[in-house]
This record gives C-alpha cells, structure tokens and sequence, in this order.
C-alpha cells in the first residue's frame, strides 16, 4: 500500500517522501517540515498514534496537517487519533478518489490559512499567524484544524451550526459527505483547551441541531 500510494501521487504531482516506520519518520520530520502528513496506525516499532501525540506536544508541527490512513476503523481508534491531534481520517479500503479529494482539500486550507488576521470575540482573541487563542494572560495552542473550526465559529457567532455545515465550512467536504463524529472529536478537544479551569462555556450545543459560539 506504501508504495502504490507513492506512486499514485507522485503521478499526481507530488513530492512524496516514503518511511516504513515512526521511529525514521521522526528525524524526517525534524529535518524537512511537510506540507501534509499521512500516517498508518499499525507500524513497527512506533505507532502513528505516539507520533502523532510527539508532534503535536511541539509547537512547530501543531499547524502540520495529519491525515490517519489505516485499517483501525473502529470508533475508539478513530476516537484515538483524532484526539491525538490528526486533522482526519480514511479507513482502508479506500477509493483513492476520496483520498485525493481530503488530501486535495487538507493543502487547499493550509495554504489560504497564511494570514495574520486576529479574531475577537468576547474575551476570546485568536492570532491565526500563530494558531494561538488568548484568554485573560493564558496562550494556548490550537492544532490546524481546532484553529479553522474556532475561527470559523468565531465569525459566525450566535448561530446554530450543523455538524453536516461544519463539514462543508472548515473540512470543505462535499455536502453529505463526511463523518459527523469527525466534528464531534475536535468540538470536545477544542472545549478541552478553552474550557478547562473556567466557568464560561464558550461554545454550547444545540442538541438536535449543533453547536453555537455566542458573543
């Protein structure tokens, strides 16, 4: 599968660099920040899991977009790696027409996130040069996709936002296409992250409809 799928996309224009385990992709890492990462799960001697969860303990590689590909796909490991800080998920087997279509759409994003807009919203104030919420004199670091999915909350505040739109508006997925749980993942880390050891609830659920941001 390693090899197909580089050949695929370096026929789809790609430069693709190929690792069959954590422990060489670390160093890779380290020496050549990518534009995208695609990890399996199941690999020998480092499971994409652990790297994915040493990355994202880095500033640096919090903006990396990572897409697990893997054939755990059983709710808790999805669970698993979304909160270890993966962006998304494809489960083996896989058209490669859907994977061109997320990894397509993971660099789409990256690269019209290079702003230095600053977003405020009651005492929430969120730099996406930096990819850091401020509350009070607390920085706290967001992942690439919990940056996009606040942020976009943020500019829509006091509406009810479906998981179903939130696909569409932050993974830019087709319409009725992708995973509801996708959003409920990173809703619960990002209420993880700007919630905790506060009493404000910055971001409520709607239940049967969604979540809503209020200014």
């Amino acid at each position: 599968v390693l090899e197909t799928l580089g050949r695929v996309l370096r026929k789809d224009g790609y430069q693709v660099t190929l690792v069959s385990s954590g422990v060489q992709a670390l160093p890779m890492l380290e020496a050549q920040m990518p534009d995208l990462l695609i990890l399996d799960i199941v690999m020998p001697e480092m499971d994409g899991v652990t790297i994915c969860r040493q990355l994202r303990r880095q500033t640096k590689f919090m903006v990396l977009p990572i897409l697990f590909l893997t054939a755990k796909g059983g709710t808790d490991d999805i669970v698993a790696g979304l909160e270890a800080g993966a962006d998304d998920y494809v489960v083996k087997p896989f058209e490669l027409a859907e994977l061109r279509a997320r990894i397509s759409a993971l660099l789409r994003r990256g690269a019209r996130d290079r702003t230095n807009a600053v977003h405020q919203l009651s005492d929430l104030r969120l730099n996406s040069d930096t990819y850091q919420v401020d509350l009070g004199d607390e920085h706290i670091q967001l992942t690439y996709t919990e940056h996009r999915l606040l942020r976009y909350m943020m500019e829509h505040p006091n509406q009810a936002l479906s998981p179903s739109h939130l696909l569409q508006a932050v993974w830019e997925y087709p319409p009725n296409t992708g995973d509801p749980d996708l959003v409920r993942a990173h809703v619960r880390n990002l209420r993880a992250k700007i919630e905790r050891g506060s009493s404000a609830k910055y971001i409520r659920t709607i239940h049967g409809v969604g979540y809503m941001i209020t200014d």
